[in-house]
């Protein structure tokens, strides 16, 4: 029975009753007098389904947000805002914001230098991308992705500058566990569903000028994407956006895969991480001589003991050049 039936049966019934109906006329018997406490029963009906269904449809973006599935097509994206255990990153030994002055964050302030007058077109010659950074190694274990996420950091603290962390390590992406954060959709899901947008796997963090893309899902064709013609527009697109925001690249160490030369064909600036006393001569220069195209190639050398008063440390230091490459001191 329809819905306008059994409300014209209710209606019977009530005036069989005796109950007086408001909009009808005893005796009248025109119709379109009882269709009226129809009509309102009908609307009724539907405006209670269309909240529902309203609401049915907020219950699913807010668990498609919570669960990382991808959200509706329909509707403005929204970022996602993750706290960073500011504490748990000074304990091992990454820079914070709020941690006390340190030599390490001393010697990011002089590495970061350099770095940032090229990418604001303040070095010595204009450089094309030149706030698209990517930081590499030769080999695995050099402690590339340790200066990746220190140098973002260390950027953030500036008082002119926002920094994008991206973690384009897609074979092995380490930097949303160095940040005690889970697994998230990120980069190769931009590049692989035109629905994903960059805002929607883009995380802000409670370091108010340092957002994070992660890797995204795991893809067989990474380094198809990683040279792709998506790849080329998302890389203008994130260098040409914000005029003061600078893009950290952790990629993968140059010798060992290829998505790192194919992603550093598009970049401004290559920062290579060598080991002290453990990267040999000629894997350095490999690793240099496979990035063919970027304008600025700086060398960071990682853990080199340097004498200080209270014995021996940990330091860092840099070279760099333009076209070619050189080889640092250390800087503590």
């Amino acid at each position: 029975m329809s819905l306008i039936e059994q409300a014209a049966k209710r209606l019977a019934q009530l005036r069989s009753a005796g109950v007086e109906v408001p909009g009808a006329v005893a005796g009248d018997a025109d119709p379109r007098a009882e269709s009226r406490p129809v009509e309102a029963a009908t609307e009724a009906a539907s405006k209670s389904r269309s909240q529902a269904a309203a609401a049915a449809d907020l219950k699913r973006q807010r668990a498609a947000m919570a669960s990382d599935s991808p959200l509706p097509s329909t509707g403005a994206a929204v970022s996602r805002r993750i706290d960073l255990d500011l504490n748990a990153l000074t304990a091992s030994g990454l820079i914070s914001p709020e941690a006390p002055r340190s030599q390490l964050a001393d010697q990011y302030r002089v590495i970061k230098r350099p770095l940032i007058a090229n990418a604001m077109g303040k070095g010595a010659a204009p450089i094309k991308r030149g706030n698209l950074i990517m930081v590499s190694s030769a080999l695995s274990g050099e402690g590339k992705s340790f200066t990746a996420i220190n140098l973002a950091m260390s950027i953030a603290m500036e008082l002119d500058n926002t920094v994008m962390l991206v973690d384009a390590d897609v074979p092995k992406p380490s930097v949303l566990k160095m940040l005690g954060l889970p697994p998230s959709r990120g980069l190769l899901d931009v590049l692989t569903d035109d629905s994903v947008d960059l805002s929607q796997v883009l995380i802000k963090t409670n370091v108010e000028t340092l957002s994070i893309l992660p890797s995204g899902t795991q893809h067989a064709r990474a380094t198809e994407l990683l040279a792709s013609t998506a790849m080329v527009n998302l890389l203008e697109e994130m260098a040409s956006r914000y005029p003061d925001r600078i893009i950290i690249f952790d990629s993968p160490p140059l010798l060992m895969t290829t998505e790192s030369r194919a992603l550093a064909t598009h970049m401004g600036q290559v920062v290579v991480v060598v080991k002290a006393e453990s990267t040999v001569r000629s894997d350095v220069q490999h690793a240099l001589a496979a990035i063919e195209s970027c304008p600025v190639k700086l060398m960071l050398l990682n853990q080199a003991r340097t004498s200080t008063q209270d014995g021996y440390g940990y330091g860092y230091g840099y070279g760099y050049g333009y076209g070619g490459y050189g080889y640092g001191s250390d800087s503590a």
